[in-house]
C-alpha cells in the first residue's frame, strides 16, 4: 500500500481530533473509493451520449430553473 499526504483545513483537523477513536484514514480511503465508483459509473453512464459539454450546462440550467421555479410555489 502506499502513503497519501492529504491537507483539511485546521478547523476541519480540530473536529477531527474530538473523535480520536475514529481512524480518519479509513475513512478517506473509502471516500475515494466511493468518488471512483460514481466516477466510473458515470463515465459508463456517458460513454455512448452524443451531448456537448454545452448541452449539459444549458440542461442543468433549465432544471436548476424548473426546480427553482417548483419550490417557490
Amino acid at each position: 500500500m502506499v502513503n497519501i499526504t492529504l491537507s483539511v483545513p485546521e478547523d476541519i483537523k480540530k473536529e477531527m481530533e474530538k473523535f480520536p477513536e475514529i481512524n480518519w484514514s479509513v475513512i478517506a480511503r473509502e471516500a475515494i473509493k466511493r468518488r471512483i465508483f460514481l466516477l466510473r459509473k458515470f463515465r459508463e453512464f456517458t460513454k455512448d451520449s452524443e451531448l456537448t459539454e454545452e448541452d449539459t450546462i444549458r440542461l442543468g440550467s433549465e432544471l436548476n430553473k424548473s426546480l427553482r421555479k417548483r419550490h417557490e410555489k
